[in-house]
């Protein structure tokens, strides 16, 4: 993410005047008003995922109003779904007010007036923020409209999705592709719809792509969460997410892969972490490879070699040149 503004670098009387020009420029033009001006903090990161915008913001208390007048000056007509991440929190939209602590998220609608407050009682506020235009969310304004300013849970199910994908963008350092910052904007918004639609009581208002990629994703975490216990498959992944083997094949389908492939290359993904990892050379190639869901070490060792082009020694020695293990010596199990 790109710093776009840092109170540091300005001097005290100048940092609320620079913040309200950084914030208006990269998120949204509102009316602020500070308790403490004098000892005003703050710091802005963003990174443009094409139509969509991630920011990342932390500051002191102040008060915030987005009113009628901005509104008819300047609306990009964005929905903003805030995670919150540390501090207290406090909205005010569509005639509903709330108090957001961390870990939860909100939805704004830039359209609409609103006011939101960091109380000078609460600790620093941290939060991501995602915005991007409301005709992109594959759901019904209305529907839309009946959760503005309600606090969303951010710790289970698709709000964890959501929270985890948000932390994630904002932690990576990789620069993406146009291409992939394409598919991550997609992504991020069904995230979005999914969280909502689950707060809505069903996701019978989702588009069926948006339904077939939100629990895709579901079940793509619920591997990752899982993937070291042996009865992971088909059966206990469709049960968990209440729906018929056949249709949790047919979703994986389309996206390209199988359940059992699918399993498979993220075991031997942590399977290949785990080789290169110092701290792990001790542990023998096969109990790395058991930890993982592969009891037979000849099988574990072809299918390493298919993935790879090498043997699971092989691997460990090229990135541990140094590493004694029992793998290296002669005549060792591979």
């Amino acid at each position: 993410m790109d710093t776009v503004f840092d109170s540091d670098a300005h001097a005290p009387g100048e940092r609320t005047q620079a913040w309200v020009e950084a914030t208006a420029a990269s998120v949204i033009p509102t009316r602020l008003t500070f308790p403490d001006e004098g000892t005003f903090g703050a710091r802005l990161k963003t990174m443009d995922l094409g139509s969509a915008r991630l920011t990342a913001l932390s500051y002191a208390a102040l008060r915030a109003r987005r009113t009628p007048a901005l509104i008819r000056r300047s609306d990009p007509e964005y929905y903003q779904v805030t995670l919150i991440e540390a501090g207290r929190h406090g909205f005010d939209q569509a005639g509903r007010r709330s108090l957001v602590t961390a870990g939860n998220l909100v939805l704004h609608d830039t359209s609409h007036p609103f006011e939101g407050m960091v109380p000078a009682s609460s600790p620093r506020s941290e939060s991501l923020m995602l915005q991007f235009p409301r005709k992109l969310l594959p759901l019904p304004e209305r529907q839309a409209t009946r959760l503005l300013a309600v606090p969303l849970e951010g710790a289970h199910g698709t709000g964890r999705l959501l929270a985890h994908f948000l932390r994630t963008m904002a932690d990576e350092e990789v620069p993406y592709s146009a291409p992939d910052l394409v598919r991550l904007t997609g992504t991020a918004i069904d995230l979005v719809a999914a969280a909502l639609a689950h707060h809505l009581e069903g996701d019978r208002d989702l588009p069926p792509d948006s339904r077939r990629r939100a629990l895709f994703l579901q079940m793509s975490a619920y591997v990752q969460q899982f993937l070291a216990e042996p009865d992971l498959g088909p059966a206990r992944l469709a049960a968990a997410h209440h729906i018929s083997t056949r249709h949790l094949h047919r979703v994986f389908q389309q996206h390209g892969t199988t359940v059992a492939a699918f399993i498979r290359r993220h075991r031997l993904d942590r399977c290949r972490r785990d080789l290169a990892d110092p701290a792990l050379r001790a542990v023998p190639v096969h109990g790395i490879a058991a930890r993982w869901g592969f009891p037979r070490p000849g099988a574990f060792t072809r299918l390493f070699r298919d993935a790879t082009g090498l043997t699971p020694t092989e691997y460990r020695a090229a990135r541990l040149p140094r590493a004694t293990t029992d793998e290296a010596r002669p005549g060792a199990r591979r």
